[in-house]
Formats: C-alpha cells, sequence, structure tokens
C-alpha cells in the first residue's frame, strides 16, 4: 500500500484570473493537513481538482494510489467523503431523504451508521434543510460523508461560520477518523487555530502558490517571535528574519530560532503568527 493517501505533482491550473501554479504536496495515511490561506488563494480549486471536478492544464494527482484521471478512480471515489463550503442537497429534502438518496449513490452506503451520525450530532430527521441553521447543515454533509465508510475525507471549509462548540464536537470527529487505520482528512481553512489543534501538516497557499507544506510541529520548532530594539535588529542575520512590526517602542518579528544569537529571548509563536508574517513578506 502507498504511504500517501494523496500525492500531487506540478499540479497547475489556469483562470483568466487566477493561477494555481507547480502546487506539489503529499498527504500521509494516517494524518491530517491543513490546507491554510486567504480567500482567493487556491483552496477550493485544489480539492476541485483532487476529485477532477475541473481539468487540470498540468501535473499529476493520486488519490488513495489511483491517477485521479485514470479507470481506476470511479471506483476510488466509493472511498472519498466529500464536504464543501456550500451543501449540494436541496433545501426541500429532509435528512431521512437525503439518507435514501446517498443510499443509491454509493454502494458501501451505511443507514444504520447515517441514522447512528444523525444522533450523535443532534440532527432532526424530519425537518426540511431549508430550516436547517449553517451549523446543522455542514453537520448533515458530515454525517452523509461518514456514512459510506470512506478512507479520505476533503473538507472544504467545513468549520467556517460555526458556532465554537460545534466546531470543537467537529474537530474531535475529524482527528477521530484520521486516527483509524488507512485513514486521512485534507482539511481547508481560514481558522487557523482549528487547524493548530488536529493537523499533522500544514500546507500554506498564498495567491495560488504554495508557500510551505511542513509538519505542524517543525513549524512551531522552527520559528519564534523575537522582541527587541531595532539596533538589536540591525545585528541579527537577514536570512533569520520573516518578517517584523515596527512601532514606537521597539520590534516584533518572525525568526528561525537557530539562527538568532545567544542572550536574545524568542518567544514561542502560533501558527496564526507564522501565518501572518509569511504573508506579509510574500506581499513585499
Amino acid at each position: 500500500m502507498d504511504t500517501n493517501a494523496i500525492a500531487i505533482k506540478g499540479l497547475t491550473k489556469r483562470y483568466k484570473d487566477f493561477a494555481l501554479e507547480d502546487l506539489t504536496l503529499n498527504l500521509p495515511y494516517g494524518c491530517v493537513l491543513g490546507l491554510v490561506g486567504e480567500n482567493g488563494a487556491g483552496k477550493s480549486t485544489t480539492i476541485r481538482l483532487i476529485m477532477d471536478a475541473v481539468g487540470r492544464d498540468a501535473g499529476t494527482v493520486e488519490v488513495l494510489g489511483a491517477d485521479n484521471q485514470g479507470p481506476d478512480f470511479l471506483r476510488v471515489k466509493e472511498d472519498v467523503g466529500v464536504v464543501l463550503d456550500e451543501t449540494f442537497f436541496p433545501e426541500v429534502l429532509t435528512a431521512v431523504q437525503v439518507g435514501k438518496i446517498m443510499a443509491d449513490t454509493y454502494k458501501n452506503w451505511d443507514q444504520g451508521a447515517y441514522e447512528g451520525w444523525l444522533q450523535r450530532l443532534e440532527l432532526p430527521q424530519k425537518k426540511k434543510l431549508k430550516d436547517y441553521s449553517r451549523g446543522m447543515t455542514m453537520k448533515l454533509g458530515i454525517a452523509a460523508a461518514l456514512s459510506h465508510h470512506p478512507r479520505l475525507l476533503l473538507l472544504d471549509e467545513a468549520t467556517g461560520g460555526l458556532a465554537p462548540m460545534v466546531r470543537e464536537e467537529l474537530l474531535e470527529v475529524f482527528a477521530d477518523f484520521a486516527a483509524e487505520d488507512g485513514h486521512a482528512v485534507l482539511l481547508s481553512s481560514h481558522i487557523v487555530s482549528d487547524l493548530e489543534r488536529i493537523c499533522d501538516y500544514i500546507a500554506f497557499l498564498h495567491r495560488g502558490r504554495l508557500v510551505l507544506c511542513e509538519e505542524k510541529d517543525v513549524l512551531l520548532d522552527t520559528y519564534g517571535i523575537l522582541k527587541c530594539t531595532r539596533e538589536q535588529l540591525a545585528n541579527i542575520p537577514e536570512e533569520a528574519i520573516h518578517g517584523k512590526r515596527v512601532g514606537a517602542y521597539g520590534v516584533e518579528a518572525l525568526v528561525e530560532r537557530e539562527l538568532i544569537p545567544r542572550g536574545l529571548t524568542v518567544d514561542r509563536a502560533n501558527l496564526e503568527d507564522i501565518i501572518l508574517y509569511l504573508v506579509k513578506e510574500e506581499k513585499q
């Protein structure tokens, strides 16, 4: 069995006003990969390309060991659960009716599992979807995605706009899923704190280009926040500094810990600090 649930190499998609260029990344089994970036960075485009919902201009994509434009991909799609930012279920349906449609769609559909998820996620079964809140709609999409026993979850902004308690509940579901043998999760989000909590890897997209793809713990160990004077900053190697804020009383900078001279204190950076500074650096 391959070690990667998703293997992307040189993936390129060009539109009139946007291009995803030369994207290369892997998602190993047993892991959660967080795809982070501002709106319009290319996160949703990447997920559509993974599912071959839009044609690519260059590169290759393998999903669960199959070329996503090859004949095996039709079989593999049964093992992929997809939850998009906007639900694709008609608003006139109820959760019960959604289950019947999904049963006709997936060979591996498990009605008992679906009913169990509806209960666990406290979803009304006979209320029409037009009367669901956004949180309830996203939970229904997740219940449906999990009920055909996928090995891979692709989640596009699945926690965006949800109440903190709902997000907490769903993050636990995703983490538990990834921990099962032969499973993996790709979670796109602009809520960086969510990604820091459950992700093993972070891929940062900015304007259609992959800025970094690294283990989360490596990122947190590599970077730190340095607070110092302008004079002290001037004596630090330029390659150690990845963005700075200059204030009236000093400087705050994102730095690589190992390149900072002894005697200066480097505070821990969280993932949001790292992303915000790297975005600023990219824009300069």
